[in-house]
């Protein structure tokens, strides 16, 4: 059965939803709204400050939750719900053991239900803005945290010695209640899915259409049997976009005239600058129900296991959890 799962606007005023969006009370109510209907978790992305196009668009500056924070209240207002970062920018998180710590005590608190997604950020201008003048390659940092993480998380005494992140004699308990914590790294990159073979349980990629996704979930694959991984225990989880109408072109119609539209725009230059963005509708979930299923079902034999953090194409919460229901109830039960 396909795991389906929904991005929670931790961090997407301004990007892909309006300026303001959700304040605290709307997000715990599209959190509760997603346990009722039947879905496995929410997803919710890591931003510190606002981008530059941002800053262009909107007079007000965008409310950005911080997700570790956020989770925390939320599993007390949930009973099943899991929670994910997707992604957790650890190269803004200069200090590894105290968000190792947040991380073990949200397990704890949630009893089991959490997920650390990582990456490495799409907006290189946040992180130069939280440190300037730091010469960094934030995928080294990325991969340095993730080791500092496995030895917080298993080891009584830990210390690392990176060229980032160091600590000395760490007594850090207690440890998260998973065990192992699922990690999901996040990106299309080839250095991505070689953290995945690495250090993660999942693979959280964006956008990716049928053939490229079969393509390179066949790459993950000889990566994995080259380790001695079973390939099997790796989730594939790739995050789109969705929109459900009455016909294809009402539903297209939505996309166009949401603010998502506009952020799949900017990511021209970052996370999707080697994807033909020409129609970005043929490459995400917009569609009559009966279209989605097919293209789940597509996606699906192309090695799709986990439709991840799917962010609906909403401009206001209303509208977002009327989305959500929709799909709950005339795309869940066929895939």
């Amino acid at each position: 059965m396909m795991i389906v799962s929904v991005g929670l606007p931790t961090c997407m005023e301004g990007m892909m939803y309006p300026v303001p969006f959700a304040s605290t009370g709307q997000i715990v109510s599209i959190a509760k709204a997603a346990e009722k209907l039947g879905y496995h978790s929410v997803w919710g992305n890591d931003h510190m400050t606002t981008q530059s196009y941002v800053k262009g668009g909107f007079p007000k500056p965008p409310n950005f939750w911080e997700p570790l924070i956020t989770y925390s209240f939320l599993a007390a207002e949930t009973t099943t719900l899991r929670f994910g970062t997707g992604m957790l920018i650890t190269p803004m998180r200069r200090d590894i053991v105290v968000t190792a710590k947040q991380i073990a005590t949200l397990d704890q608190f949630s009893r089991g239900r959490f997920m650390l997604g990582v990456g490495v950020g799409a907006y290189r201008e946040e992180f130069e803005a939280l440190n300037p003048g730091w010469e960094v390659h934030r995928g080294d940092m990325v991969e340095e945290s993730l080791q500092a993480f496995r030895t917080l998380f298993s080891q009584r005494i830990a210390s690392y010695h990176g060229r980032y992140y160091q600590f000395e004699d760490v007594e850090m308990y207690p440890k998260p209640l998973q065990d192992p914590l699922p990690i999901y790294i996040g990106g299309n990159h080839h250095n991505a899915m070689k953290r995945v073979i690495s250090y993660g349980n999942g693979w959280l990629p964006a956008v990716l259409p049928p053939n490229e996704l079969r393509k390179r979930t066949a790459h993950l694959k000889d990566m994995a049997e080259e380790c001695g991984r079973d390939f099997t225990d790796i989730d594939i989880a790739v995050q789109y976009m969705a929109c459900i109408g009455k016909s294809r072109s009402q539903a297209i119609e939505r996309f166009h005239n949401s603010q998502m539209y506009q952020h799949v725009i900017s990511l021209k230059q970052s996370t999707l600058k080697n994807q033909d963005l020409t129609k970005p509708e043929d490459l995400n979930l917009i569609g009559t129900p009966t279209e989605v299923i097919e293209q789940i079902q597509e996606l699906a034999t192309a090695g799709l296991r986990h439709l991840c953090g799917t962010y609906f194409v909403a401009n206001t919460v209303d509208e977002l959890i009327e989305q959500m229901q929709v799909f709950s109830e005339d795309v869940l039960p066929y895939i």
